[in-house]
């Protein structure tokens, strides 16, 4: 719950933000510069975390994120709507910054304080949060633009949910259970405490998926806007629908994987991924038939349930890869790494715009990433299942 309220926020931010700053005269290709600073303030605070919080108490980092994620959304809307720059630079960094004091404890937090039976339903419940807050946002932005347009927009809109993100922190104060924490280390010797070679190895489909990812998530609505003429109401139906759907396709996360195994909860749902993206995206040749933005939106309403359906399986399979011993830092390196490639995607994504590349040329891109990426996790599958026949992991 306490991740729900901060989820509201940051699904808030995905579905209004871009619109908001356009609305006050920002370029796309400035609004993924300003983006990035929020994605580079992640990759540079996330490793250092991961590593400070091996062996200690997390709940403090928790309190700090759930009253400075919501304070500081506020502080964005208001640079965002007075074109006070230098105010926005920071106040994306700081956003980062808090954000991370909660995803990148929580998953060690959660393997290290629930049932092993319960891992993957407990890895399920946390990434459920992104998809039902983005379907409420989504929802509630639609109804009220659509009935009560003189009354809300997305600047009030967003307060209002910054506003809702200080719940969290009453869902941090309601948890009771003592921590279970791993061995603190000596932050000098912290090299030798880490299997680095499993580490790699976990993360490069990762990384490689996460770089994709980047020049596509973040601008999609974009993408809507400035290809099929999608305003922002439309859109955040169309958001709303999608991860509504994500949400009832991750709880069958669980079963999938227990029953037809990681090749087809990973490899086969990501592959149809992939399929759904490239026949979105081939939308914007045909942008000028009436019908083109439908289809459009179907291959949407596709392409994010099936990507979001093997997220917590991968996190998992990532998890159970590296061992114990290693949660807190793979933990902060898939912050880091997301993060990373997504200031990197942010700022290519902006280059490549401004030199006039089309949408459907940078989300190509993406394409390509994903099925490499999807391949190098069949890799990583077929690893783990030989080193679980060999008795090499706890899991």
């Amino acid at each position: 719950m306490a991740d729900f309220f901060i989820q509201i926020v940051n699904s808030s931010f995905f579905l209004l933000l871009n619109y908001l700053m356009d609305d006050n005269g920002y370029k796309d290709f400035e609004i993924a510069r300003f983006r990035a600073y929020q994605y580079v303030a992640v990759m540079l605070f996330a490793f250092p975390l991961g590593v400070f919080i091996r062996g200690r108490k997390i709940k403090p980092l928790f309190y700090f994120s759930t009253l400075i994620v919501p304070a500081i959304s506020l502080v964005i809307i208001y640079a965002v709507s007075h074109r006070m720059d230098t105010l926005l630079h920071w106040s994306f960094a700081l956003w980062g910054i808090s954000y991370s004091c909660l995803q990148v404890p929580a998953m060690p937090f959660i393997l290290q304080n629930a049932k092993k039976e319960t891992h993957t339903e407990a890895i399920v419940l946390f990434f459920l949060t992104n998809s039902t807050t983005i379907a409420l946002c989504g929802f509630l932005n639609f109804l009220l633009n659509r009935y009560m347009p003189q009354v809300f927009d997305e600047k009030l809109l967003m307060q209002c949910f910054a506003l809702l993100g200080f719940g969290s922190f009453f869902f941090i104060y309601r948890i009771k259970t003592p921590e279970n924490t791993g061995v603190k280390i000596q932050l000098s010797t912290f090299m030798q405490h880490y299997d680095w070679g499993l580490i790699l190895k976990a993360l490069t489909p990762t990384l490689i998926i996460a770089v994709g990812a980047g020049f596509t998530i973040p601008f999609v609505n974009l993408f809507f806007l400035n290809v099929h003429g999608m305003q922002p109401d439309a859109f955040s139906l169309l958001g709303a629908t999608t991860f509504l759907i994500v949400a009832f396709t991750i709880l069958l996360a669980p079963t999938i994987k227990r029953k037809l195994g990681y090749g087809v909860a990973v490899t086969l749902v990501q592959s149809l991924s992939v399929f759904a993206l490239i026949m979105m995206t081939l939308t914007q040749y045909y942008n000028h038939w009436m019908y083109a933005v439908h289809i459009a939106g179907f291959f949407y309403l596709m392409r994010q349930p099936l990507m979001n359906l093997a997220a917590p399986v991968t996190s998992e399979l990532g998890m159970y890869y590296v061992g114990k011993r290693n949660h807190e830092l793979m933990s902060a390196f898939n912050s880091s790494i997301w993060s990373g490639s997504w200031f990197i995607s942010s700022l290519f994504f902006g280059i490549l715009r401004e030199s006039g590349m089309s949408y459907a040329g940078i989300f190509f891109i993406t394409a390509a990433l994903y099925s490499f990426g999807v391949f190098m996790y069949h890799l990583l599958i077929q690893d783990y299942k030989k080193r679980k026949s060999e008795g090499l992991t706890e899991y």
